[in-house]
């Protein structure tokens, strides 16, 4: 009931979608604003547009639009507002002066849809702004230079290639951008649709044991793909930046190859594919991150089971050349055309976008793939005979340097932890997502944890001063105070030392983890949170604790 209170009230408001796109929005250099259709009223923002109106994200959020853009009556931007939300018909506008407080002028252009609601309707209008300053700039300059100085025709023609140069560019982004906008509010849709009749089903069938089971098995699916989606632009997001690290360890080839498979397995069985793995009888050793290289395998699989018809075959081979390791994915699927091979690696670069083939996706898997395959020292390829011949990818590996028999692994032995079987805690829950704390409080509720709750940072302290809670799982962004004061202000009473202080957060980057730990947080859960996963450390953390 919890996660239908959940999903309805996002369905109530369709700004709570905004949600799902932060993990990459917040990042985001471009500006991004999310208004209401009449009022105008900010109800969102990004900090790449705060940073552009020089205010704070606390001066705009609502307070209308024109506060931040104060031109934008004069200049057509309020107009164009009104226009998308009435019509729904996305819209551009282009390098419109700003003077804002700065002593020089500043141009902006913005490219402006409209948000709908559950019924398909506009119920507000994102606008997404870039700083056309440096082209305006340009133009201005070419032009006073032509005026004043009369250059000549071949010097015209250079800066006129130049600045045509940088506006194809730019026109170029902006497609790339509007493209990847267009695919993921598609891809995050699609998920939201079969949740939303799930939970109809539990309403309408709720004594019928299989329908229940049926409903939540699926709703667990499209939650993780949801969740992939999201860990997948963090990984784009991770590896542009260097941040990407990878956890090497002595690893068995056939087991990374296994578990890829048995993840793939549903949508294989799904497409009625028969898969043909050949491997060699000796084990073949690599030093290598499995969970990266299992994404690479899993990746390829699951690309060869959505692009091949019904009843295709899949080959999935393994064989050592030289110190190498090759690793085959073939299928029978509909192919590569040779326009498209050199690209196929690309980020957001989907080779059949056609609506009969859409098998959902935003595009970055097979970039994701040559990524992962080059940090291991690697190199992979694409091959096939064009449109409907089917594919084939190639990863070539380094394998691991032989070492004495007496150990052939040479590295820590995986122990398979056993069920957890854990004290009762006392657990508080600090989450000013009402529906997001109550539900977590009953799940531990009913694994026989004593829970209290509370919904904002200060309430958070006062609850755990009284409750002496065990562990406290925490929410970050929250207000009258964050999760990372209230952490410091716990741990800064006498009693505050002893509470295992869990960051239950959406942020997952190094930096995040270093700043919940320097605010005295002793995990960092990204959410949404794997019940297993919680209920292992609950199980296993030290049981010093009061």
């Amino acid at each position: 009931m919890a996660a239908e209170r959940e999903v309805r009230a996002a369905g109530d408001d369709p700004f709570d979608l905004l949600r799902l796109s932060r993990y990459f929005s917040e990042r985001s250099p471009q500006p991004m604003v999310a208004v209401e259709g009449v009022t105008h009223i900010v109800r969102y923002l990004n900090p790449a547009f705060a940073s552009l109106a020089g205010r704070s994200s606390e001066e705009l959020m609502g307070r209308r639009l024109a506060e931040a853009v104060p031109e934008g009556a004069g200049n057509g931007c309020l107009a164009l507002l009104d226009r998308v939300f009435r019509t729904g018909i996305n819209e551009n506008l282009a390098e419109q002066e700003h003077r804002q407080t700065r002593p020089i002028p500043v141009y902006w252009s913005y490219a402006v849809w409209a948000i709908l609601g559950h019924d398909e309707r506009p119920a507000g209008v994102m606008v997404h702004v870039t700083d056309t300053t440096e082209m305006a700039n340009f133009r201005a300059q070419a032009k006073a230079m032509n005026e004043a100085l009369l250059i000549s025709a071949t010097r015209q023609h250079e800066l006129a290639e130049a600045a045509d140069s940088l506006t194809a560019r730019l026109q170029a982004a902006v497609q790339t951008r509007d493209h990847f906008l267009a695919v993921l509010s598609h891809e995050l849709r699609n998920p939201l649709a079969p949740m939303s009749t799930g939970l109809q089903l539990l309403k309408l069938a709720s004594t019928d044991a299989i329908v229940a089971e049926n409903s939540r098995a699926m709703m667990e699916r499209q939650l993780k793909q949801m969740v992939r989606l999201v860990d997948d632009l963090l990984d784009v997001s991770r590896i542009t930046t260097g941040k990407l690290e990878l956890r090497k360890v002595r690893v068995d080839l056939a087991a990374v190859l296994r578990d890829a498979v048995e993840a793939s397995r549903p949508l294989i069985d799904r497409g009625g594919h028969k898969l043909i793995v050949t491997l060699p009888p000796d084990p073949i050793l690599l030093d290598a991150d499995p969970t990266r290289l299992g994404q690479v395998f899993l990746n390829l699989l699951n690309n060869a089971a959505k692009y091949s018809e019904p009843g295709g075959h899949i080959h999935l081979s393994a064989a050592r050349d030289g110190s190498e390791v090759v690793v085959r994915v073939r299928d029978t699927g509909i192919g590569i055309t040779a326009a498209d091979l050199p690209h196929i690696f690309g980020v957001f670069v989907q080779v059949d976008t056609t609506w009969q083939r859409s098998q959902g996706g935003l595009g970055i898997g097979l970039s994701l793939v040559k990524e992962f395959v080059g940090l291991h020292g690697g190199r992979v390829e694409a091959r096939s005979d064009g449109s409907g011949k089917g594919s084939e990818f190639v990863v070539r590996l380094p394998e691991a340097v032989h070492l004495p028999a007496t150990d052939p692994l040479a590295g820590p032995k995986v122990v398979v932890p056993e069920k957890p079987r854990g004290p009762q805690r006392r657990i508080l829950v600090v989450d000013d997502n009402t529906d997001a704390a109550e539900s977590l409080a009953e799940l531990l509720e009913i694994m026989g944890h004593e829970v209290r709750t509370a919904h904002d940072g200060a309430a958070g302290v006062e609850v755990a001063a009284a409750f002496r809670p065990d562990v406290v799982l925490m929410d970050l962004g929250m207000p009258k105070l964050n999760g990372y004061d209230a952490a410091r202000r716990i741990r800064a009473t006498p009693w505050g030392r002893e509470p295992f202080l869990v960051a239950l957060t959406g942020w997952g980057t190094d930096d995040d983890r270093q700043r919940t730990r320097d605010a005295g947080f002793d995990r960092h859960l990204v959410k949404p949170v794997d019940p297993s996963a919680l209920t292992k450390m609950l199980a296993e953390m030290r049981t010093s604790s009061p």
